[in-house]
């Protein structure tokens, strides 16, 4: 009996430290696996859209949002070409065709169920928006509001989007496309008989891009502005695709609650909403208009398809994918509709609770919840999966019969090795970042997306695998058998994740559910291996491993997919001072973080499983030196050129006199170019034999914003990057002019100066105090003197209608009664952004020299500065 149990005993063992492994040639199918997954569900699913309903089936479906219409709608909207504020397509053309196409649902409206009203709003007014003052006068929106009668609710639902575009471009995607889904939206519900308890407000907002004039005017200034209680924003950063719900509320959860029980297909992350919210993202929108001068909450929602035709000439109405018309249709019909029976907008604020965490599977559904919610769930699970790695350590201490103590040895040892794993391959990733940015490799995948495998998946891949599996390797006569150790790396990780996770829910980061994900499906696979005891086994324990695995690797695959789509785009619009390889290779890094430690280590499984692990660090060195060959350069003609702005500019510098003579005047090109990338004209302008000017006469020092043109905020931080080529002048007509129409002494020590301001429709000033003034008081938004706004003060003033002068005072206070000195400098710098007739033939020759895979915005600028 006591040798048969011993050859029991023996047995057991045997079975328990059998190191086995797979066959090599496994391990590529292995990883085939994985690839195939992604490419049969993920990008069908990302791409999956609905058939376009057609003109001709509104008969058999009544009440369907129409997609072919919508189509219809913006081929003739783009068909008048760029709308910029001031010019007669955007102020005349434009609203006419509005107004036509209201006309139209009105005409085919249910009178005896709705009321319909319209409205040409022209409206004057100033704020702050980044760091300076948007002043704007007459710009224009048309409104449209549909009461139901019978209703005694005052609420209404505003629904918004801009058909005005940036210069040269005909604005099909940004925002056309959502202009024709607004037209069309109110026609289905205007013309069929739909259940509603609140009004809608259709805003067609006709000045977004000056930026978002015509929000600020509407909110602000409007008569049915008083009664919105939420908004639906509706705008586009590509073109066409499928919508992204990028930010809800703040403090709203009902609005998500109505989200994801009506949206038809979902699409919204918290992840995005963060992002958006911190910076990462190179543009805004009017959601935050809304909700910082309005006051109410809402969801703000937009295309991101291709967004490398975002704000060019190339953003046209044959570019975007026909079935999305049908996709956000179906969308923003469903969600008003639901939104406009909601008891909760009669009053909002009572429902105002906190954030909400969203996110959707793979476009199948959504998932909403409170953020509170979304705290408990993640503590709860962080606190299982401690106590279930404990668990574990405990049962396979019996089942190995080693000493528990040896066993959190072992399991101490493995979690250094994988933490160590991690930095290593955290500073292998970033290295490689650096160091293509350092060499004038960087955007490499901008125009060839798959280029990020290469460089930022695959280093991760081989860092997070070779370290564990040189361990086992050298370990395997005297450690843990071969699954249980794999095992324990796992759990190590997962730790380490569990720990990351408590860490983000102490600073009340929502993205924390991402982390949630990977942890909760992890834990259930080592639950569900405890309870059928496959973890004791060599194989047996990847069945539930692998199957609670296929989720997360949907999940995040799909996380990725969606932000290559959107975010590598925006890097071509980011300007020069960060280094987009970062950015990019970051978010890489941490999706490998919650994603490759739970497969890779699977590799050790397979024999030769370094070198099949060390087949991702040669194809990250290939692919470092693929970027180095033209496969890496960053554009391409049409699909992903790079952008410049360029300014034909005349300047002139008054002295300081009462005559205010001239000083020193020139003409030239300014050349602002808005990537990481600004010297790829350096071979071309040595070529043509231009020289970038630098002058003893106009620098930093002695000019107001360097005597650059500048056009808008983000202007400013692109001066290090942006050059001056001396050039023609261009046409000498209808520049700015300045006069002083006052200068009055209140005070010993305070002084009033009033001035008038006429150019063209797009001007930018500049004012900074000098001689040790202080600037205390002026006409426009004080907020820039009340927080303490760096000089010089950036005024964007713009017009549509009304060409009539700006008049503003400003009040100086100096120390000394004595005024004998200068009080300010002023920059007043006009541009002509719609007006290509003002371009000269020199002008268009020098454009002309840009290369193929650039696109360039064009206008001609005037830059004048006195000292007064």
């Amino acid at each position: 009996m006591y040798e048969l149990n011993m050859k029991s005993k023996y047995e057991n063992m045997k079975i328990i430290y059998n190191r086995s492994k797979f066959g090599w040639y496994w391990a590529p199918l292995f990883i085939a696996f994985w690839f195939l997954i992604f490419y049969v569900t993920v990008i069908p699913s990302y791409h999956s859209y609905p058939d376009l309903v057609t003109i001709e089936q509104e008969n058999t479906q009544p009440g369907r949002f129409i997609g072919e219409r919508a189509e219809s709608i913006l081929f003739r909207l783009t068909k008048i070409g760029p709308k910029v504020v001031g010019s007669a397509a955007n102020e005349q053309t434009a609203v006419h065709f509005l107004l036509t196409e209201i006309t139209k649902v009105i005409q085919e409206s249910r009178t005896d169920l709705y009321d319909i009203q319209q409205d040409v709003q022209i409206a004057s007014g100033n704020y702050v928006l980044w760091t300076m003052v948007n002043a704007y006068q007459s710009i224009q929106n048309v409104v449209v509001k549909l009461t139901p009668r019978g209703t005694n609710s005052t609420a209404a639902l505003l629904i918004n989007s801009h058909y005005d575009t940036v210069p040269g471009s005909s604005g099909a995607g940004d925002a056309g496309a959502m202009i024709a889904i607004m037209l069309e939206t109110l026609r289905v519900i205007s013309k069929y008989e739909t259940k509603l308890q609140h009004s809608i407000v259709f805003l067609f907002n006709g000045a977004e891009e000056n930026p978002m004039q015509g929000s600020h005017a509407f909110i602000t200034l409007h008569k049915w502005a008083r009664n919105v209680k939420a908004v639906i924003n509706l705008d586009s950063a590509g073109s066409g695709g499928r919508e992204i719900l990028f930010q809800s509320g703040p403090d709203h959860p009902w609005l998500m609650k109505y989200y994801g029980a009506n949206i038809v297909h979902p699409f919204a992350s918290t992840i995005g909403e963060e992002l958006f919210q911190n910076g990462f993202v190179p543009s805004d929108t009017d959601f935050r208009i809304f909700r910082d001068f309005g006051k109410i909450p809402g969801l703000d929602m937009a295309h991101t398809m291709n967004g490398f035709v975002y704000h060019t000439k190339y953003d046209r109405f044959n570019l975007i994918p026909r079935k999305s018309y049908q996709l956000t249709g179906d969308n923003i019909l469903a969600l008003t509709k639901a939104l406009c029976n909601a008891p909760e907008l009669e009053n909002p604020s009572k429902y105002a609770e906190g954030h909400m965490v969203f996110f959707d599977i793979l476009g199948w559904f959504i998932v909403h919840y409170t953020e509170t919610t979304g705290t408990t769930v993640n503590i709860l699970i962080c606190i299982i999966a401690i106590i279930t790695i404990l668990a574990y350590i405990w049962n396979m201490a019996h089942q190995t019969g080693m000493f528990r103590r040896r066993v959190f040895v072992k399991f101490g040892i493995l979690l250094g090795v994988q933490l160590t794993a991690v930095v290593l391959a955290l500073m292998l990733t970033f290295t490689i970042a650096i160091f293509m940015d350092t060499v004038g490799l960087s955007m490499s995948w901008y125009s060839q997306t798959w280029m990020v495998f290469g460089l930022y998946f695959c280093p991760m891949f081989f860092m997070m695998g070779l370290l564990p599996a040189i361990y086992l390797s050298r370990t395997k006569e005297h450690g843990l058998p071969l699954g249980y150790a794999i095992q324990l790396i796992m759990h190590a990780h997962c730790l380490i994740l569990t720990v990351v996770c408590i860490f983000m829910i102490s600073f009340n980061i929502r993205s924390a559910f991402a982390l949630m994900i990977c942890i909760g499906f992890y834990v259930l696979s080592v639950i569900l291996n405890m309870i059928t005891c496959f973890h004791k086994t060599t194989f047996l324990w990847l069945i539930p491993h692998i199957v609670c695995q296929l989720m997360p690797f949907l999940f995040y695959s799909y996380l990725c997919y969606a932000f290559y789509i959107t975010f590598v785009p925006m890097q071509g619009r980011d300007g020069a001072n960060d280094n987009p390889e970062l950015f990019i290779g970051g978010f890489t890094a941490l999706v490998c973080l919650v994603l490759a430690p739970f497969l890779v280590p699977i590799l050790c499984l397979f024999r030769k499983s370094k070198t099949i692990i060390s087949i991702f660090g040669a194809t990250c060195l290939v692919f470092i030196i693929l970027a180095a060959t033209p496969i890496g350069y960053p554009y391409l003609e049409h699909e992903a050129p790079q952008r410049f702005y360029v300014a034909h500019t005349t300047r002139t510098f008054h002295n300081p006199d009462p005559a205010m003579t001239v000083r020193y005047g020139d003409a030239g090109f300014y050349v602002v170019p808005v990537d990481r990338h600004p010297h790829t004209l350096d071979d071309i302008l040595e070529n043509l034999n231009i020289t970038k000017s630098i002058k003893e006469e106009v620098n930093c020092e002695n000019a107001v914003m360097c005597g650059y043109p500048i056009y808008s905020s983000r202007w400013l931080g692109w001066r290090g990057q942006s050059f001056w080529i001396d050039g023609p002048a261009p046409k000498a007509d209808g520049w700015p002019t300045l006069r002083i129409l006052s200068k009055d002494r209140i005070s010993y020590t305070n002084l009033i100066i009033s001035l008038e301001i006429a150019g063209p429709d797009h001007m930018s000033i500049f004012i900074a105090p000098v001689n040790d003034t202080k600037l205390v008081d002026w006409s426009y938004d004080r907020t820039p003197i009340k927080d303490n706004f760096k000089p010089p003060y950036f005024i964007y003033l713009s017009y549509a209608l009304d060409p009539a002068p700006f008049r503003f005072h400003l009040e100086f206070e100096h120390d000394s009664p004595d005024w004998s000195g200068a009080t300010f400098d002023i920059a007043v710098i006009g541009h002509k952004v719609h007006d290509d007739i003002s371009n000269t033939d020199e002008f268009r020759d020098f454009l002309g020299e840009f290369p193929a895979w650039s696109t360039v915005s064009a206008w001609t600028s005037s830059y004048e500065s006195w000292r007064l």
